[in-house]
């Protein structure tokens, strides 16, 4: 099994795993949505924590399945190249974009942070949303929510001419021109706002989710397939993917993950797939009323 799933995760088609192995195809489907689903957990556990991203990069890709079209939204922080996540719809519309961006939000820290999407206007109002924090004044009510002091949004609009880019134009939409110097200074060593890394990232994804191959026949039957393939490949990328642009000066090479400080090695598949992701703490039921005295003994040994 984990064979198997390190071929899928690497872009080998489940038609030529049913030739190679006698698997029937629908055995290998079972076993990548559920190592999906254990990724998933394991990208939740580990990679959705907040920390100190500098600047991320957020595209869509447009997926074929057998009865339509699904959008995939993802992001990535570019100094350590680490896959912050990915979200599946099948309208590319505000509510995927503010999916995204509320996934990046719960991935970084308030401070300094650079957004560079493309040319989208649904990311301006989604990234307003996301990036603020509650100010509490002592009053009755809810706090006011005010937005983070160092996030910078800059947008990359791209004009196209029988599918080829003819102009590249570069919009500050929020933030200060100083911290966006800063920021792309410190974070690529550029002075340029571009979308590449997210770019690439989506390359390196189209080319291990055979589902994500321009002209393909190898089609999703159902969302959630998909999105365990997405998680799979996500994550095998983050922990067990060496990237050559973060090589050590000695010639060490380093996972996504390992130059985010989540980990200090590099993860097998094996390693990933048998990971125990503990459950997820237990909160008491709302209820109205004094509670009973078994709740409150429960509250007090797993909620105190």
């Amino acid at each position: 099994m984990t064979l198997v799933v390190t071929l899928v995760a690497h872009g080998c088609p489940v038609a030529a795993i049913e030739a190679a192995w006698g698997l029937q195809g629908r055995t290998v489907r079972g076993w990548v949505e559920a190592a999906g689903r254990h990724c998933e957990q394991v990208h939740q556990e580990q990679v959705v924590q907040p920390r100190d991203l500098g600047q991320v990069q957020a595209d869509e890709i447009r997926a074929k399945v057998q009865h339509g079209v699904l959008w995939l939204a993802m992001a990535v922080a570019v100094p350590t190249r680490l896959w912050l996540g990915g979200v599946v719809s099948a309208q590319r519309d505000k509510s995927l974009i503010r999916q995204v961006t509320t996934l990046i939000a719960a991935c970084a820290r308030p401070g300094l942070l650079l957004i560079s999407v493309d040319g989208l206007s649904s990311y301006v109002d989604a990234v307003r949303r996301a990036f603020r924090t509650p100010h509490p004044t002592g009053r009755v009510g809810r706090p006011r929510l005010v937005p983070w002091p160092g996030a910078v949004l800059g947008q990359v609009l791209k004009q196209y001419a029988r599918r080829r880019v003819i102009a590249v134009a570069h919009r500050l939409v929020q933030g200060t021109p100083a911290d966006l110097t800063t920021l792309l200074a410190t974070t690529q060593g550029g002075t340029m706002l571009n979308t590449a890394y997210i770019e690439r990232l989506n390359a390196t994804f189209r080319a291990r989710l055979a589902l994500l191959t321009r002209r393909t026949r190898a089609l999703a039957r159902r969302p959630a397939l998909l999105q365990a393939g997405l998680y799979l490949v996500g994550t095998v990328y983050n922990f067990w993917t060496t990237h050559e642009s973060l090589t050590r000066a000695q010639g060490t090479g380093r996972t996504p993950a390992m130059a985010a400080g989540i980990t200090d090695h590099c993860w097998t598949v094996a390693e990933l797939l048998w990971h125990r992701v503990p459950p997820a703490r237990w909160a008491p039921p709302k209820r109205r009323g004094r509670r009973s005295k078994a709740l409150q003994r429960l509250i007090d040994q797993w909620a105190a």
